[in-house]
């Protein structure tokens, strides 16, 4: 077994069998993503379109492809022939896009909502108070080819756990709110992607469904 394949192991023999892990590998070649999938693993994110375009294109057609990353709209196009789900969707502009492109093709497209939870400005996602504007929107409920399947956040870069943890729990608690609003009796809206290398065990502790893990497993990018 490969040393990407070992700690992809390691990892989901630790966390709770409810989490997803979904491992980035950003900048490294295909071959460290074949290995962990000839092992047996099958989902895989990027974080940047091009790349991802190029991995999916290179490497077998059922890996469940994920995208981690800031999207543009004029990107979008390039994806919704086959991602699995789009965890940044950061504005309404945006979603409006994904959905008219998954209608090209023929596809429902899962979304998840970024909020924007972090301390830092240059973080991407939307306010509380957006959300509440997207899905109370005609427009929204009219859209047949997006499905919002949860909520999407980046805690502050910090080493300060509480903070973190603060941020963690707050995106949790917004989730709960969103859903017993609006997804109550929708079983598909039931993902909260948080946590990464450096934050994923408090990110489990606060209620992540899913977890976007790429240095840990991959190694630095090049």
């Amino acid at each position: 077994m490969s040393q990407v394949a070992d700690k992809i192991d390691m990892l989901l023999n630790e966390i709770p069998p409810h989490v997803k892990l979904i491992p980035i590998s950003k900048t490294k070649p295909e071959q460290t993503i074949l290995e962990a999938y000839n092992s047996g693993y099958k989902i895989f994110g990027e974080n940047k379109v091009q790349e991802l375009m190029r991995k999916h294109e290179s490497l077998p057609a059922d890996i469940e492809w994920h995208m981690v990353g800031h999207l543009q709209t004029n990107k979008v196009k390039y994806l919704a022939p086959f991602v699995y789900l789009l965890h940044g969707i950061d504005s309404f502009k945006l979603l409006k896009v994904v959905n008219r492109e998954a209608e090209k093709t023929g596809r429902v497209i899962n979304v998840l909502l970024q909020l924007h939870i972090a301390t830092e400005e240059t973080k991407f996602g939307l306010s509380e108070e957006e959300v509440f504007q997207i899905v109370d929107s005609e427009e929204f409920k009219i859209m047949r080819n997006v499905k919002i399947v949860g909520v999407m956040g980046m805690a502050t870069y910090t080493s300060d756990e509480g903070h973190i943890r603060n941020e963690f729990k707050g995106l949790y608690r917004f989730y709960e709110k969103v859903k017993s609003e609006y997804f109550l009796e929708d079983k598909d809206f039931k993902e909260i992607s948080m946590g990464m290398s450096s934050d994923y065990k408090i990110a489990i502790e606060e209620g992540s469904t899913m977890i976007r893990i790429g240095s840990l497993i991959f190694g630095s990018r090049i």
